[in-house]
């Protein structure tokens, strides 16, 4: 990263958000895709949450816990909202949010099935946009759901895309861009452009609405906006009792909707409504044609203004608006393009400075898109557990199921902030390991917020109060990776390298909390003492041949990769220890701490059944009641995530830290006294102590398998699922049921987890970027010393640096063009995405086709496929 980026108005503004106590912007992307379907909105006896609010009943019924919008915005309270509404003349209801597929709808589970892009997005959302295609024929809703239901999970998605409502460039683009004065004065650009060579309608609705908060809570100031006028022309002013006054300005449209943004309960439930003024009333009007329905209505908490454009093959039309916390006294939109032109020439200017200097210009791109992706999934998350069980006043109470239903137990985890999202449509809630990896690539953007993220779900309000970190909405008791020291670590050494700023107290900080959550894990995931541990699932799914969070009873399940990431924690605790010993000494126990706990993990992992001599791999193994070990066969990545279990602490840290030396040289001499396994091993010419969970004889015969393209290796990076089970599938018998695992590159053909994602054999950004990591830590150690063959058989030999470069190449290669200028990431609509105006569009999947790389399961994962960011920008720093 070059120094430029310090000079830049960007970075100036972000230095000023550091000096808040929270580092954020006043508004921002915060609404999210997708309220519906939610767990939040969920007050089912069963948990059904898909079913209880539906795609249908959104539009007519008022959110509780939060709301959505097309490319829309809120401040950081979710109490103002703005966003896009549209109507191309055929379809039977307004497009006021992203339509997908519930999870009993898709044949792969729920998946969102719009085309939309994130194209631009400033840390500080100084300047923002964003795409949406939208037919001129009728959208596809019914199509979409029939033909999904009908197929299976071994037949392929039915996409957008594959339904013809996109051929002969019938459709529009819209784009919707977001340009600040100040952080309370914004003004909004909406640029239609018909693609096509007929001319079309397009009813363009530009909304603002309150989050319904009075309807449930009888005491609380019914907020309030209005149609208003100057000399100027029209416009809505509005008032709420938290945030004040905002006056939301406009070009001269057709006409002007108010209504309220409260349920129509005589449509929902047939119980008449006090008035008729009720959340759907724009679709009565526009798309029903009840234009008198509003017509005195001046006053509500939703209000649109609309425009009725006829737009002309090839055209384009262009409509502004302002959104003001001050009242402007003068032409509220005199020269409105001229603050999008200086932000984007700032947004440029900062986005050239955070690219490598030696990129490409589809480099670039691919990075620029990443990183607005991932700022545009910060959300508002609003979910008060003791209230969401017990119900609001006024309000029949919950079914009773629920109190001992899902998150029961979490009654004190109270969540009112804005979060990243993994993907703002598909899963519009916060997940714990996927945060990690989120902040990772935010960290070379905006450090501040990166931090914030990583204290916030450490605090109390979040972590219970046995030191567990809530896992994801849909059960907070499950068991994500431990990778929050690791990611706390990288933000640091990041901001250090990068941002020039070593911030040891926020180290501190987190790392008294980390205490507790590895105490956690140690007494509630290693039941038996002897540092082999379990865990479950642990975010990989249906990585199993059976689901490891349901284990046959009276078995238990000993996991090579809750032992490894055990492993993983240790050494992060170790290394931030370290850290912070530097200018505190009183942290010199708590590294030599950690230090043991990580010899005494990789000495039970090595000195176990679980390595198989045979296969040269690590296997986890069922324990049945009598004792009995069945190893599981599978070549997976819970084989590989021993590589992760790696540091290297330098001779000047070992020499500057004399307490640590001595005690860990104690230790060394004890082990081999009493010929016990150690970790260690030291480079003779500068004291270089190299801890790895495995020795480097078995760190040789993993890789020969890993970089194998008949195993592990594939275009796109390391599969989950060796391929070598595509033509050797494993079939196991326990406890009277049978199951089965085999090569699945692409989406999951087992309804495990929900049938949406899949690890058995797809490739995922998480893993193959902590992989490519732990060969460069090996690489800093070993040097050319360690090569390797790459790919196995090849006679190309390599030390790890270089294979950890190639590795990302190939990651990278999933969203290049190639020499024909298709993505790969894009492999099965490559027309589309050759066509002139798409040719720059790129879609970031939650993972990728183990043999071709196009994309998989949610489209908008940036999220932790934002990753790839960093790994464009590999060599702007060096871990230490």
């Amino acid at each position: 990263m070059k120094k430029e980026i310090f000079e830049t108005a960007e970075q100036k503004r972000l230095e000023e958000n550091e000096k808040k106590p929270v580092p954020l912007e006043l508004w921002g992307p915060y609404l999210s895709e997708r309220q519906w379907g939610t767990v939040r909105e969920d007050y089912s006896a069963n948990g059904d949450a898909w079913n209880y609010f539906s795609h249908d009943q959104a539009r007519s019924r008022a959110y509780r816990w939060g709301e959505d919008g097309i490319g829309g915005i809120s401040d950081y309270s979710q109490n103002l909202c703005f966003a896009l509404a549209l109507w191309n003349h055929k379809d039977p209801i307004l497009k006021e949010r992203m339509f997908g597929l519930t999870n009993g709808e898709g044949n792969h589970g729920e998946d969102c099935k719009e085309l939309y892009y994130y194209l631009d997005n400033t840390p500080t959302h100084s300047y923002m946009r964003m795409l949406y295609k939208y037919p001129q024929a009728a959208f596809p809703y019914e199509e979409l759901v029939r033909i999904n239901k009908q197929r299976g999970r071994a037949d392929p998605e039915y996409e957008l895309l594959d339904t013809g409502v996109f051929e002969h460039n019938k459709y529009f683009d819209v784009y919707i861009e977001y340009a600040k004065n100040d952080s309370t004065d914004i003004i909004i650009r909406i640029t239609v452009i018909n693609r096509g060579s007929d001319t079309a309608e397009l009813t363009v609705m530009p909304t603002l609405w309150f989050r319904n908060y009075w309807s449930f809570h009888p005491d609380a100031v019914k907020p309030q906006m209005q149609r208003s006028a100057n000399e100027f022309g029209q416009y809505i002013s509005t008032h709420h009792p938290r945030i004040g006054s905002y006056y939301l300005y406009f070009q001269q449209p057709e006409d002007i909707l108010l209504t309220e943004n409260e349920t129509n309960r005589e449509k929902l439930y047939g119980i008449q409504n006090p008035h008729p003024y009720v959340k759907d009333a724009f679709h009565d009007v526009i798309v029903n044609g009840k234009t008198n329905l509003l017509e005195s209505k001046t006053d509500g908490t939703k209000a649109a203004v609309v425009y009725r454009l006829k737009v002309r093959g090839f055209d384009t039309e262009e409509i502004y608006l302002r959104l003001s916390h001050t009242q402007v006294t003068g032409p509220p939109l005199e020269q409105p393009g001229k603050i999008f032109e200086h932000r984007i020439q700032e947004a440029n200017e900062f986005g050239k400075c955070i690219a490598p200097v030696n990129a490409d210009t589809d480099l670039d791109n691919i990075m620029r898109q990443a990183i607005s992706g991932l700022f545009w999934s910060k959300q508002f998350y609003y979910y008060e557990i003791d209230e969401w069980l017990n119900g609001d006043k006024g309000y029949s109470p919950p079914p009773p199921e629920r109190l001992l239903g899902r998150n029961n137990e979490w009654r004190f985890l109270y969540n009112r902030d804005i979060i990243f999202m993994p993907d703002t449509w598909e899963y519009p809630w916060y997940a714990a390991w996927d945060l990690a990896f989120h902040c990772i690539p935010a960290a070379f953007v905006d450090p501040g917020f990166a931090k914030h993220q990583m204290i916030l779900l450490l605090r109390e309000w979040y972590m219970n109060p046995m030191g567990q970190l809530p896992a994801y909405e849909w059960n907070f008791s499950d068991v994500n990776p431990p990778v929050h020291a690791w990611a706390s670590l990288n933000i640091y050494r990041i901001e250090k390298t990068v941002h020039g700023r070593a911030d040891v107290d926020f180290l501190k900080r987190v790392f008294q909390k980390l205490l507790i959550n590895f105490t956690w894990w140690v007494n509630r995931k290693d039941k038996d003492g002897n540092n082999i541990f379990e865990g479950g699932f642990l975010g990989l799914d249906n990585i199993g041949v059976i689901n490891r969070n349901e284990i046959p009873e009276g078995y238990t399940m000993e996991q090579v990769d809750g032992t490894s990431w055990m492993a993983m924690y240790a050494l992060n605790m170790m290394d931030i220890a370290l850290e912070i010993a530097k200018t505190d000494p009183t942290f010199e126990d708590v590294a030599t701490k950690f230090y043991e706990h990580f010899v005494h993990i990789s000495a039970s992992l090595n000195e176990t059944h679980l390595w198989n001599k045979e296969d040269e791999f690590f296997y986890d193994a069922l324990v049945n009641p009598e004792g009995r070990l069945f190893p599981i066969q599978v070549r997976s990545i819970v084989g590989l995530t021993v590589l992760f279990g790696v540091s290297v602490i330098s001779g000047e840290t070992m020499s500057s830290l004399k307490d640590f030396e001595r005690r860990t040289e104690w230790f060394k001499r004890d082990r081999k006294k009493k010929n016990r396994y150690l970790p260690n091993e030291e480079r003779k010419e500068d004291k270089a102590v190299l801890l790895s969970l495995v020795s480097k004889e078995k760190l040789e015969k993993i890789l020969r398998t890993m970089l194998d393209e008949k195993e592990f290796l594939a275009p796109g990076g390391i599969r989950a699922l060796s391929k070598y089970h595509e033509k050797h599938p494993r079939h196991y018998s326990y406890a009277d049921k049978s199951y089965d695992i085999s090569y699945d590159p692409a989406e999951s053909t087992t309804g495990m987890f929900g049938g949406n994602s899949n690890w058995r054999g797809p490739v995922w950004l998480p893993i193959n970027f902590l992989l490519i990591k732990a060969l460069k830590k090996y690489h800093q150690f070993y040097g050319d010393t360690f090569k390797m063959e790459y790919p196995t058989g090849s006679g190309n030999w390599l030390n790890l640096g270089e294979i950890s470069h190639e590795l990302a190449h190939r990651v990278i290669s999933i969203f290049r063009k190639d020499v024909m200028g298709n993505r790969p990431v894009h492999h099965d609509h490559a027309e589309f995405y050759n066509r002139p105006e798409n040719r720059d569009l790129i879609l970031f999947y939650e993972y990728f086709h183990g043999d071709n790389s196009r994309g998989v399961g949610a489209s908008h994962q940036t999220g932790w496929t934002a990753l790839v960011a960093e790994l464009i920008n590999d060599h702007a720093w060096e871990w230490e």
